[in-house]
């Protein structure tokens, strides 16, 4: 009988994995689809010798975890590759705002937009510098963050922490224009915010446009050479040579419970398996408790607010090419750099994010253009592009507007329409785009499902991350912690705190929390947060 199930293989799961197993564990690990890796997987889709990331590409998150960086992976196989240029957006009047590792480059694309704007850039990093080490230690604690707070408070004290809790809560929009002059700088922090389903008037968006500007700043957008998938390979030989186990095309339909416990899983083929210690469900929060726990086990709260408080993130749509050359970016940065934004101006960022806030398709789509072979030559043929783009969509669109008829069927026609206005999108910013391409591959909000059973309708980071799904509110009202009602079941997905990226984070969390209990005098700590967690919840 193992200690441990692991219910998905995606990077939470196997992190989860990988650190039962340092502990002495027997860990099995259960993946649904026929290999593991969950949105961390590669191959070639559009053309032979094209290595596409089939969903997530770049990794600052990753690079920056101290839980990644705990299980030594390039051990095992996994190189990181960083384009020269981390991140470009260009704009209609011919410039082009540029982050680099180089904080000189950095600040002098900003000073084209106007005079002084790097300044204001130096500063915002600078002080990611002071306070960034405690809030990465913080996103990767249990909830509440104690040491890493104490020391984020000492070291800024009464005034300068009401002024940082300002500076967490505002809008992008509102820290941009209180920051620069020009439209640079409110680019690359409004780009980088909008990687979430936040829109530029978002509370709270500033801070997530901050965080994932400057760790690119710090330590770039990093990709796995030879495609997303080296990352997971190097997981799961690290997890194998520790003597785990990892069985795929296992889809589990039930957690087993007794008497209030977790004590196995049962798979779509009726096989049960037990678990001595814990079950790890990697998995979306409503999948986890309604499908395979079900409501006769939990507070009548915890569902209740499933049905009225949980919210999705927005859906995806993601077109990956073969290209025969490099794409032909009218300014030249972009040429140079691993990530481009398409979007022409904060004002069009919040078209888009209002359109999608209306449940309507957008009719001028925010890019997030990945170029791999600038930042890896390996995953495509000398002199030729891996390329990809994803936007979001409504979950449920009510309607299309930019007048093609799309209602969220996403059947071929549908499907032909929208990648047709996603390439006039980059051919605006790239004329001659659409006479490179050798090969196209798309996902829809129903393929990515389909693919990647946490990926519902397409959403990318198991909840929203609006300020009203975090920290004590993810995924519902509670502790913010991956313990769950149910005694020795854990929530380790991207729907628990920290929430979504690849990162590693909340698979982290609930092994620690799964070793803790099973320590002397974990159960009776663990009791105590399961009846604290309970109160909070009115069940």
């Amino acid at each position: 009988m193992p200690d441990a199930v692991v219910i998905g293989s995606g990077p939470n799961g196997l992190v989860a994995a990988n650190l039962l197993v340092d502990a002495g564990w027997d860990v099995v690990v259960l993946e649904a689809q026929p290999e593991p890796g969950g949105a961390v997987r590669s191959g070639e889709v559009t053309a032979p010798g094209f290595v596409s990331d089939l969903f997530s590409a770049f990794y600052p998150l990753g690079a920056a975890s101290p839980v990644i960086a705990a299980l030594g992976l390039e051990e095992h196989g996994l190189r990181w590759r960083q384009a020269p240029l981390v991140l470009a957006h260009p704009t209609s009047d011919g410039r082009c705002a540029v982050l680099s590792r180089d904080l000189d480059q950095t600040a002098a694309s900003l000073d084209t937009y106007a005079a002084g704007d790097g300044a204001g850039w130096r500063q915002l990093y600078g002080q990611w510098q002071d306070l960034g080490p405690d809030l990465i230690s913080a996103l990767f604690t249990p909830f509440p963050p104690v040491r890493a707070g104490f020391r984020l408070a000492r070291g800024l004290g009464l005034a300068g922490g009401l002024r940082f809790a300002r500076f967490a809560m505002l809008p992008v929009r509102r820290l941009a224009d209180e920051t620069f002059t020009g439209a640079g700088g409110g680019l690359l922090l409004a780009g980088n915010a909008l990687h979430t389903d936040l829109s530029p008037e978002s509370a709270a968006s500033a801070i997530y446009g901050w965080l994932l500007a400057s760790l690119g700043q710090q330590v770039g957008f990093p990709v796995p050479e030879g495609g997303a998938g080296r990352l997971t390979d190097a997981l799961v030989r690290r997890f194998t040579s520790r003597g785990g186990q990892l069985h795929c095309d296992s889809t589990v339909t039930r957690v087993m419970v007794r008497r209030g416990r977790a004590v196995g899983v049962r798979t779509a083929d009726g096989r049960e398996i037990p678990a001595r210690r814990a079950v790890l469900a990697a998995v979306d929060a409503p999948q986890l408790y309604r499908d395979m726990v079900g409501e006769d086990h939990l507070p009548a709260q915890l569902v209740r607010d499933l049905d009225t408080s949980f919210q999705w993130d927005n859906s995806t749509v993601k077109v990956d090419w073969a290209l025969d050359g490099p794409v032909p970016w009218t300014h030249p940065d972009a040429r140079r750099a691993g990530t481009v934004h398409i979007a022409d101006g904060i004002d069009e960022l919040t078209e888009f994010a209002g359109q999608l806030a209306m449940r309507r398709v957008p009719a001028r789509p925010f890019l997030l253009f990945g170029q791999m072979a600038v930042a890896d030559p390996t995953r495509s043929p000398a002199g030729t592009e891996t390329a990809w783009a994803y936007t979001h969509v409504p979950q449920f669109p009510r309607s299309d507007a930019g007048g093609a008829g799309i209602t969220g069927r996403w059947d071929e026609a549908e499907t032909a329409r929208f990648t047709e206005r996603i390439e006039s999108r980059v051919e605006q910013f790239a004329p001659g785009f659409r006479d490179l391409v050798r090969g196209r591959y798309v996902q829809t909000p129903v393929s990515l499902q389909a693919a990647d059973g946490n990926l519902h309708h397409g959403a990318l980071n198991g909840g929203t991350a609006a300020l009203h799904q975090q920290l004590v509110f993810r995924p519902t009202p509670g502790l913010a912690r991956p313990e769950t009602p149910v005694r020795g079941l854990y929530l380790a997905s991207a729907s628990a705190h920290p929430g979504g990226g690849v990162h590693g984070g909340p698979g982290g969390l609930a092994a620690r929390a799964a070793l803790v209990e099973h320590r002397v005098g974990g159960r009776l700590v663990a009791a105590g947060i399961r009846r604290t967690d309970r109160m909070l919840r009115g069940g």
